[in-house]
């Protein structure tokens, strides 16, 4: 079976060049792909929803995971679906103000790999008969009653607000470096791949949901690889002008205080488990993944 680290270690989670992946990291060193190259790389990173086989998935959901547990787990199978219908909405405006045509071209793959993703859900949700709704979008909203007041603020005030305003004013960089901080730092480095580091290896340990871990994976390829570009573009607008990353670390600093509310799920309780790991484990790899990150776009972590 293969755990978390043989994971990150595999070939093709290297090639990403996510510095969260790299030990070379920790002393900010790190050869980020540049955005051809990461475009190449999402040709040759192609995998198919269609492809995955949720049968057994089914059977474990219905037969073996007992009923408080499928509660438990819908808060982080919601946050996913969710978020990932969210993110896709908001890449437009994010892919037309960035100021170079390599990256725009990189940020048109990312928008598929979203719609991807959202399909995923959908699949796994329909198949494995998760919820009663029939539809996408009913099933979008029947799930979104199982996150959380810190996840709304996130996604649909931060975030929102940040990309209707390059809307408005696409040549705001400032405000395209503070989305990019929350999109590819934040949700997609702190939350979307700590959250897949523990489901992944709850699920291969326990043998369940074989279809949704061979599917998960897959994603979290291609979120190391998204975060990849953040951490170069980042990079290079700290260090074209300082105010780029005073704007990176104001943003994590505003951020800091919701982001922890949305590891945390509403039915907590101090000292529980969370499948298995501890909520002190989850932010620890939180962290880390992002001190790593920050060093290698040149910037110190935040306190």
């Amino acid at each position: 079976m293969t755990d978390a680290v043989s994971r990150t270690e595999r070939e093709d989670f290297q090639a990403t060049t996510d510095p969260a992946v790299m030990e070379s990291a920790d002393r900010g060193e790190a050869n980020l792909l540049t955005y051809h190259e990461l475009y190449n790389l999402w040709e040759r990173q192609q995998w198919s929803v269609q492809d995955l086989d949720f049968s057994q998935d089914r059977v474990d959901w219905h037969e073996r995971i007992s009923e408080e547990e499928r509660f438990q787990r819908m808060y982080s199978l919601s946050s996913f679906f969710i978020g990932e219908q969210r993110v896709a909405s908001e890449l437009g405006p994010m892919m037309r103000a960035a100021p170079r045509e390599d990256m725009r071209l990189f940020l048109c793959t990312q928008i598929a790999d979203e719609a991807r993703h959202v399909e995923f859900f959908d699949r796994f949700y329909r198949e494995v008969g998760v919820l009663e709704s029939d539809n996408l979008q009913a099933r979008l909203e029947e799930t979104s009653a199982h996150t959380s007041k810190e996840f709304e603020r996130l996604f649909d005030q931060m975030l929102k607000d940040r990309v209707d305003r390059i809307a408005r004013e696409p040549e705001d960089l400032e405000t395209l470096v503070e989305a990019v901080t929350l999109y590819h730092m934040v949700i997609e480095g702190m939350l979307a791949l700590t959250g897949q580091h523990f489901i992944i290896m709850y699920n291969e340990e326990q043998g369940t949901l074989p279809g949704f871990v061979e599917g998960f994976n897959n994603i979290a390829r291609d979120e190391h690889r998204h975060v990849a570009f953040g951490a170069r573009f980042l990079r290079e607008m700290a260090q074209a002008d300082p105010k780029y990353g005073q704007a990176v670390q104001r943003m994590l600093g505003e951020v800091a205080p919701i982001a922890e509310g949305v590891l945390t799920p509403p039915w907590y309780e101090e000292g529980m488990d969370l499948f298995g790991y501890s909520l002190e484990d989850t932010r620890a790899f939180a962290a880390k993944c992002l001190e790593r990150r920050l060093k290698v776009i040149g910037l110190a972590p935040v306190a």
